[in-house]
C-alpha cells in the first residue's frame, strides 16, 4: 500500500458536480446492465471506496458480508466518510456522497491521490439503485448513522452512540432494488470471491474477508497477499509449469505514474497478460500495456544480440515470440486516468506508456544480466516459438477468408445457408458425421449452416501455432467463421451471428464442447465477449404415451412429466445417448427450431477474465493435480451427464 498522504480529508474535500435524477431511469449507463453482472457491480463500487482508503494508506482490512436477506454489508477500518457540513451543499459530506451524483473526494478536492471505481459516482449510484441503504461512520469518538430509501434521505445524519477515539471506519449496508434488478437479486458467492481475491492481490497487505451468512454454516474466505501481484502471477501459474522459479517483479514511479509489474514464463503456448489502472481491470489494454510490451520486446532482443543467442543474419524475435507462455500483471496507479472508446476499458494516458516502458526496460535489463540462465531459458523458448510461427505463416494464409472475387472456397463439408446477412445466419458446429447428416436434413436452409466435425478437435492449450494451423477441423472452423484469428481477427467479417456448438449430452460431448470453447477463447475471444457463441441443449429423454410425445431436458423435467401423465406400462421412455439417435424431424423439434429450442449463451465477465483464463488452463493444460482438485470441487454441480 502507498504511504499516507499528508493532506486533510474533511467535509470540504467533497466536491459536487451534479444531481442524481437519471440513475434510476437509466441504470445501465452507470453500472453496465441490470443483470447479475450489474447486481454484483454494486458491491464492487462500495468496496472500491474502501480500497481507495487502503491505497491512501489509511485502511488495512475490509469485510464483505452477504446477509441472509441478500443485502450486503461492507465494513472498512479507514478514516470514515467525513461527517462535517459541506459548505457548498449545506448538508453533511456523507449525505453529499450518497445522494449527489459526481460528488466525492476524487475530483481534485484533495481527498485521494488515486482512486478506482466510477470515480465518485459509485456510492450515490448504489444508493439510488437500492431498496434501502444504511451508512454508519465511526469517527472522532462518535458513531454517526443515516438511512436512505431508493436514494432519498429518511432522516438527517444522527449521532447514535460513542466509540473509542481510535476506532474509525465506515459500514455500508444496502439491499438492491428488485424493481431495477428484475432478473435476479441473489448474490453469487463465487463471483464475489473471484473479484475480491483479485482486489487483494492488487493491493498488497490489504486483508479482505468475504462471509456468506445465508447457509446454516456461514462460509468465509480470507484474502491477504503481502507479495501482492507477485503472488497473483504464482496463483495464475498454479495449473502450469513455470520455466524458472522466481517471479520477476519491477516497480517504480515516473511522471506521477506508480508502476508495478510481475511476470513469469511457463511451458504453455498461450500468453496471459492482465492490465489494471487503479485496481480496475482494463481488458482492452491501453498505453500502459503498450509500454510493457515494447519494453520486453526490445530488452530481450537487445540481450539476445549482445549475448550471441541470435545470429547477425537472423531476424529479431517478435513480441508474440517472447510472450509465448508468459503470465504477467501490469498495474499502474495514476491520478487522473483517461480512457478511450465507449466501453472505457482502454487507458489513454500517454505518460503511462513512457513510465512502464522506462521502468520495465531498466529493471528487466538488470535482472537478465544478473540471471543469465533464466534469460537463456526464456530466449530458447522464444526462438522455438519464432520457428513455429514461421512454419504456421503459410498455413495461416490458407485459413484467411477471401472475398468471392478472390475465389476462396469454404470448407467442403460445410452446408452453408442461402441468406448472406450475418444477422440472420447461424452455424451449428456438430459432433460427428451421423449427427451432421441429421442436422443437414433438419435445418432451415435459408438461415442455418451446418459444419460437422470428426471426433475431438485438437486441444489448442497444448499445441503451438504450426500444429493448430495444420489441423483440418480447426482450419474448417476458422474459414467458415470468416473473422481470422489473433492479429488478423476482424469481427466485421463474421459470417454468422450465432455460433452454436451442438454436441451429445454425455461426457464425450461435454469434452468436445470444452475443446471448441478453448479454441474460440484463445484465438477469437471477442466472439464470446460480444455474445455470438452458444451451446445447444438437446433433450435427454423422449417419452411416448398413447401416440403423444414429450421431450425432457433433465431428470427433474422427466419426473414432472411422469407425474402429470401417470407412471404405467404404456410409457415408452428413450434415453438419448447421442444426437445421431434422433431423426431429422426430432432434431429440428427439440434442438434447432428457433421457436422451441433451448440455447445457452456463453458469457464472460471481463472483470474476472483472469479467473476465466485460469479455468481453461486448469481444465485443458498439462498439470493433472489442479484439474483433479477442480473436478472434486465442482462435481456437485454436474447434472444429466451419463457417467
Amino acid at each position: 500500500m502507498e504511504e499516507k498522504m499528508n493532506v486533510e480529508y474533511g467535509a470540504d474535500q467533497i466536491q459536487i458536480l451534479e444531481g442524481l435524477e437519471a440513475v434510476r431511469k437509466r441504470p445501465g449507463m452507470y453500472i453496465g446492465s441490470t443483470s447479475s453482472r450489474g447486481l454484483h457491480h454494486l458491491v464492487y463500487e462500495i468496496v472500491d471506496n474502501a480500497v481507495d482508503e487502503a491505497l491512501a494508506g489509511y485502511c488495512n482490512k475490509i469485510e464483505v458480508i452477504i446477509n441472509k436477506d441478500n443485502s450486503i454489508t461492507v465494513v472498512d477500518n479507514g478514516r470514515g466518510i467525513p461527517t462535517g457540513i459541506n459548505q457548498k451543499a449545506g448538508i453533511p459530506a456523507v449525505e453529499v456522497v450518497f445522494t449527489i451524483l459526481h460528488a466525492g473526494g476524487k475530483f481534485g478536492g484533495g481527498g485521494y491521490k488515486v482512486s478506482g471505481g466510477l470515480h465518485g459516482v459509485g456510492a450515490s449510484v448504489v444508493n439510488a439503485l437500492s431498496d434501502w441503504l444504511e451508512v454508519t461512520i465511526y469517527q472522532n469518538g462518535k458513531i454517526h448513522k443515516q438511512r436512505y430509501e431508493r436514494g432519498h434521505v429518511c432522516y438527517p445524519l444522527q449521532v447514535i452512540g460513542e466509540c473509542e477515539p481510535e476506532h474509525t471506519g465506515t459500514t455500508v449496508t444496502f439491499k438492491p432494488d428488485g424493481t431495477i434488478f428484475q432478473e435476479t437479486t441473489v448474490y453469487e458467492f463465487d463471483i464475489l470471491k473471484t473479484r475480491l481475491r483479485e482486489m487483494a492481490f492488487l493491493t498488497k497487505g490489504l486483508r479482505i474477508v468475504l462471509r456468506d451468512d445465508r447457509p446454516e454454516e456461514p462460509v468465509t474466505r480470507d484474502f491477504c497477499y503481502e507479495g501482492g501481484i507477485r503472488e497473483f502471477v504464482t496463483y495464475l501459474n498454479g495449473s502450469k509449469m513455470p520455466l524458472y522459479d522466481k517471479v520477476m517483479y519491477f516497480e517504480g514511479n515516473k511522471n506521477n505514474v506508480a508502476v508495478e509489474v510481475a511476470l513469469q514464463h511457463n511451458d504453455s503456448y498461450n500468453e496471459s497478460v492482465f492490465s489494471f489502472v487503479n485496481n480496475i481491470n482494463t481488458p482492452e489494454g491501453g498505453t500502459h500495456l503498450m509500454g510493457f510490451r515494447n519494453a520486453i520486446t526490445k530488452t530481450f532482443n537487445d540481450y539476445a544480440r549482445g549475448n550471441k543467442l541470435l545470429k547477425e543474419n537472423e531476424p529479431n524475435l517478435s513480441g508474440d515470440d517472447i510472450r509465448e507462455g508468459l503470465t504477467a500483471i501490469v498495474s499502474v496507479k495514476i491520478e487522473d486516468p483517461q480512457f478511450e472508446g465507449q466501453t472505457k476499458q482502454k487507458l489513454g494516458n500517454s505518460e503511462a506508456r513512457g513510465a512502464v516502458d522506462s521502468i520495465v526496460s531498466e529493471q528487466l535489463t538488470y535482472f537478465l544480466e544478473q540471471n543469465p540462465s533464466v534469460a537463456k531459458t526464456i530466449l530458447e523458448k522464444s526462438i522455438l516459438a519464432q520457428r513455429a510461427r514461421e512454419a504456421a505463416r503459410k498455413a495461416r494464409e490458407l485459413t484467411r477468408r477471401k472475398t468471392a472475387l478472390e475465389g476462396s472456397a469454404l470448407p467442403g463439408k460445410l452446408a452453408d445457408c442461402s441468406d448472406k446477412d450475418p444477422k440472420n445466419c447461424e452455424i451449428y458446429i456438430v459432433e460427428g458425421d451421423s449427427a451432421g447428416g441429421s442436422a443437414k436434413k433438419a435445418r432451415s436452409r435459408a438461415t442455418q449452416a451446418i459444419l460437422p466435425l470428426r471426433g475431438k478437435i485438437l486441444n489448442v492449450e497444448k499445441a503451438r501455432l504450426d500444429k493448430i494451423f495444420s489441423n483440418a477441423e480447426i482450419k474448417a472452423m476458422i474459414t467458415a467463421f470468416g473473422t481470422g484469428i489473433h492479429d488478423d481477427f476482424d469481427i466485421s467479417k463474421l459470417r454468422y451471428h450465432k455460433i452454436v456448438i451442438m454436441t451429445d449430452a454425455d461426457v464425450d460431448g461435454a469434452h468436445i464442447a470444452t475443446l471448441m470453447l478453448t479454441f474460440i477463447y484463445r484465438f477469437m475471444p471477442e466472439l464470446i465477449k460480444q455474445g455470438y457463441v452458444y451451446l445447444a441443449k438437446p433433450p435427454l429423454y423422449k417419452l411416448e404415451k398413447n401416440r403423444k410425445v414429450w421431450y425432457a431436458y433433465s431428470d427433474e423435467e422427466l419426473a414432472e412429466i411422469l407425474n402429470e401423465v401417470g407412471r404405467d406400462q404404456n410409457n415408452k421412455i428413450q434415453r438419448y445417448k447421442g444426437l445421431g439417435e434422433m431423426d431429422a424431424e426430432q432434431l429440428w423439434e427439440t434442438t434447432m427450431d428457433p421457436e422451441r429450442r433451448i440455447l445457452m449463451k456463453v458469457c464472460m465477465d471481463e472483470e474476472t477474465e483472469s479467473e476465466v483464463d485460469l479455468t481453461f488452463t486448469t481444465l485443458m493444460g498439462d498439470q493433472v493435480e489442479p484439474r483433479r482438485k477442480f473436478i472434486e470441487e465442482n462435481a456437485k454441480f454436474v447434472k444429466n451427464l451419463d457417467i
